[in-house]
């Protein structure tokens, strides 16, 4: 009667294929790492915007000038990658690489710290100074690197930004700093605290000279770096959205004793109070700081 039949031997289970097979380990089997980090982004390739709250694949964000292509929230950018971004291909010469930090105080870890510093950033400090041309107006530059102990500033940062303004002074060309930086080195004390004289000194004797100083910085910039060179160039030239201050906003309030605005310590409420002279956009960055120094230098 019916169109097929079905006999134990067509039905039976055992001569359906295999198309997943799974393997159970028993647990107990098994021996565990107590110290084994369980990665939930194994290869790394994807990021959150701190802003807008996407989930970003990190590639865009590299081609896209580190710059979120949602919301057009600025991530951090390296020393290098600061340096590539302003810099004429091929023409920047670093110099003062060779210096390293010591550990004057001998601050518990500190060694440790720096080395592993070195490792992750591929840097010997927190700063990469040197010369190069910006659409082929010769420079001295330093950029400063917050991935390396939060940009702080020790002996050897300072150092090389001073270097960085004396060698602008003495060839006669224009010094470019950018400031990225939570403040002075704690791990140096005293040291770095003075690195703060030292670097203030060496911009006064460009203001005297007449060698033009372009300050830039840029989202965070806080601290003794701020309360120092960062803030002192002939034109302050700033990103949108930058954090830049002193104390922190919750010191500030808890000690006059009064509500700040919402926009306090932006690169904008900055602005307004004429303490930064210029916001511009990342992609624009370059074709603003030769648009001012062509300018600056005639």
């Amino acid at each position: 009667m019916g169109f097929f039949s079905l006999s134990k031997k067509n039905f039976s289970l055992n001569n359906r294929k295999k198309y997943v097979t799974l393997t159970i380990e028993n647990k107990e089997n098994v021996k565990q790492d107590e110290n084994k980090h369980i990665d939930n982004n194994p290869t790394g390739l994807w990021t959150k915007c701190p802003s807008c709250q996407e989930i970003l694949y990190k590639e865009d964000i590299e081609s896209n000038l580190k710059k979120c292509p949602k919301c057009d929230h600025y991530f951090e950018m390296t020393a290098r990658e600061r340096i590539a971004l302003l810099i004429d291909e091929g023409t920047f010469v670093e110099e003062d690489a060779n210096l390293f930090s010591q550990n004057p105080l001998n601050f518990p870890q500190y060694e440790e710290k720096n080395k592993k510093a070195q490792q992750d950033c591929n840097m010997n400090e927190g700063v990469i100074s040197g010369t190069g041309n910006i659409n082929g107006i010769r420079v001295s530059i330093a950029a400063m690197d917050f991935k390396f102990m939060g940009g702080s500033m020790g002996s050897v940062v300072g150092e090389k930004i001073t270097r960085a303004m004396e060698r602008g002074l003495k060839e006669r060309i224009p010094v470019i700093v950018v400031s990225m930086s939570g403040g002075a080195r704690m791990h140096e004390g005293l040291f770095s605290l003075m690195q703060m004289a030292k670097t203030s000194a060496a911009a006064e004797k460009l203001r005297a000279a007449g060698v033009p100083y372009i300050a830039v910085p840029v989202n965070p910039t806080t601290g003794g770096v701020t309360a120092s060179f960062a803030m002192l160039g002939d034109i302050i030239v700033s990103e949108p959205k930058a954090m830049i201050g002193f104390a922190g906003r919750r010191v500030i309030e808890q000690t006059i004793k009064q509500k700040l605005p919402e926009e306090f310590q932006t690169s904008e409420f900055l602005l307004k109070c004429g303490m930064v002279d210029v916001i511009t956009k990342r992609e624009d960055m370059k074709a603003t700081l030769h648009n001012i120094l062509s300018n600056l230098v005639g």
